[in-house]
C-alpha cells in the first residue's frame, strides 16, 4: 500500500506554504493530505497538543491501516516525534524539510535563548507579530517569486503567543522506528542537515532559501518521492 504523504506546515506560517507541492505528488499519483495548524495558538499551553491533534483530525477518514508519510518544514520538524507517536496510523517514513530536529532524548524547547531574547521586545500583551515582519525586507523578498504568492502567505500567517514559542515539546521514547530523512534548501539549516547525517539519515540538498517549496515545488515533490523510497 503507497503511504500518504501528510505535508505538515510550520506553525509560523500556513497550509498554502505546501498546497503547490502537493499538487505535484497528487499528479504524480500519490494521496495528499495539508492539515491545518493555524488555530493551534488559540488557548494557553501545551501547544504541541492541539498540533497533534490538527493532524489526527485531519487524517480521520482515512483508514487506520494506511501507512503515512510525515513530511515537515522548518519550525514543524519539533512536533513530528509527538505526531507520529500520536497517529493510530503507522508511519513508514518521516522527512525534515529545512526544518529543525528535535532532541535526540527528553524535552526540545521551541526557540533558542538567542531567538526568544529577539523576540520578547516584540511581543504586545503576549502576542508577536506575524513571522514575515520579524524580519528585513531584504531577508523576506528573496523568499517569494510571485507578489500574489507572497500576498497568500503574508495574509494567512497567525499571530502566535510568545508563549508558543517559550514551549517544550515531548520527544517520546521510540518515534524514530521509521526511517527518517532530511531535504536541505540552504542556511542556517546546513548544520541541522548536518547533524541529520551524523543520526544516519538520508540526506538531500534542493538550494533555495527557506520556502524553496513554493518557488521550486515540482524538484521539492521528486526529491521527497526519492527520499522516502526504498533502494
Amino acid at each position: 500500500m503507497q503511504p500518504i504523504f501528510v505535508l505538515v506546515h510550520s506553525p509560523s506560517v500556513g497550509p498554502s506554504t505546501w498546497h503547490p507541492v502537493a499538487e505535484h505528488l497528487t499528479a504524480a499519483g500519490y494521496q495528499v493530505q495539508v492539515p491545518s495548524l493555524l488555530h493551534i495558538g488559540a488557548g494557553g499551553p501545551p501547544f504541541w497538543r492541539r498540533v497533534v491533534g490538527a493532524v489526527r483530525d485531519d487524517l480521520r477518514k482515512i483508514p487506520a491501516d494506511s501507512p503515512v508519510t510525515l513530511v515537515a518544514h522548518s519550525n514543524a520538524g519539533l512536533f513530528l516525534p509527538a505526531i507520529s507517536s500520536g497517529l493510530v496510523h503507522p508511519v513508514t517514513s518521516s522527512v525534515f524539510v529545512d526544518a529543525a530536529l528535535p532532541a535526540r532524548t527528553g524535552p526540545t524547547p521551541v526557540a533558542s535563548p538567542e531567538l526568544l531574547a529577539f523576540l520578547r521586545p516584540m511581543a504586545v500583551n503576549g502576542m508577536l507579530p506575524r513571522w514575515t515582519d520579524w524580519w528585513d525586507e531584504a531577508d523576506v523578498a528573496p523568499m517569494f517569486s510571485d507578489p500574489v504568492v507572497r500576498q497568500t502567505v503574508t495574509e494567512e500567517q497567525p499571530n502566535l503567543p510568545l508563549s508558543y514559542y517559550e514551549q517544550h515539546l515531548p520527544v517520546p521514547d521510540g518515534w524514530d522506528d521509521h526511517p527518517c530523512s532530511y531535504l536541505l534548501f540552504g542556511p542556517p539549516y546546513d548544520d541541522l542537515a548536518a547533524e541529520a547525517r551524523e543520526r544516519g539519515w538520508r540526506v538531500a540538498h534542493l538550494p533555495g532559501a527557506h520556502l524553496h517549496q513554493m518557488i521550486d515545488p515540482a524538484g521539492t515533490a521528486r526529491h521527497l518521492v526519492e527520499l522516502t523510497t526504498t533502494t
